[in-house]
């Protein structure tokens, strides 16, 4: 069993503070997802909890298993048991993505000699096209193509926790189907945590929720079961951004503050 827990964590971005006090635990087996307007700092806290530079942790605490993760750079984070998915995944020219599996399955002291069987057998159950194997790492891929290489690379590798950074960014149906059911096998076979960011409830009738986080202005403004992601078709966000907005505010224009 394993648990990445999120506490109070405040993260500011070139002197910005834009995550204010987020609070999480995601256990082994549970799918939580984040949802949220543009610029409520989704992405920030994948960034976060994978320690990307310059996303500066300035309160709170990031612990996977007992072990504080804030010092630990981001490859370090991957070999205790963390993996992340990425909205715009980096081509590597020269690199294939067996060859890199290769490489990170021997890091933790597995068996690469498997990789290649593991690959296959993957790259199957996502319909992603085996010519790809063998191409360097995203290199003229389409978005869902990439999206598809991404649920490889995390069946083979079978992390602890994934973070899925808007999984569902530029997939079509298929392919959106084709990688949410492996993870979400891969919650039930692998025991697999997930804490799932996106913006839409389409990626949550294949990938189950157990928990929906609304995360609004850097701070979680509501926990609920599956149900609130419904909420959300039918309503958008406006009764979370309208409720923060009656919230009492000061404005100081010189001598005794307004109420």
């Amino acid at each position: 069993m394993s648990e990445l827990v999120v506490e109070d964590l405040h993260v500011q971005v070139g002197g910005q503070m834009v995550l204010n006090g987020v609070n999480l635990r995601v256990a082994s087996g549970e799918v939580h997802a984040v949802m949220g307007p543009n610029g409520s700092g989704k992405s920030t806290l994948a960034y976060a909890i994978m320690g990307r530079p310059g996303y500066e942790v300035a309160e709170g605490s990031i612990v996977l298993n007992g072990v504080d993760l804030g010092d630990l750079s981001p490859w370090e984070r991957a070999h205790a048991g963390l993996f992340s998915t990425q909205q715009y995944p980096t081509e590597v020219p020269g690199v294939g993505l067996e060859n890199m599996l290769e490489e990170a399955v021997e890091a933790v002291g597995g068996d690469r000699s498997a990789v290649e069987a593991q690959v296959a057998a993957e790259a199957e159950l996502v319909d992603f096209d085996p010519d790809l194997l063998y191409r360097s790492l995203n290199v003229d891929l389409s978005g869902g193509e990439m999206k598809r290489s991404e649920a490889v690379q995390l069946g083979v590798l079978r992390p602890r926790i994934a973070i899925l950074d808007e999984l569902d960014s530029g997939l079509d149906v298929d392919a959106l189907a084709a990688v949410s059911h492996r993870i979400e096998q891969a919650t039930h076979e692998d025991n697999l945590g997930v804490l799932a960011i996106t913006h839409f409830s389409r990626l949550l009738t294949v990938l189950h929720a157990d928990v929906v986080h609304i995360l609004i202005d850097g701070a979680i403004a509501e926990t609920g079961g599956p149900e609130l992601a419904a909420q959300l078709e039918e309503t958008g966000y406006d009764p979370w951004i309208d409720t923060r907005a009656e919230s009492p505010v000061e404005i100081h224009l010189g001598g005794d503050p307004w109420p």
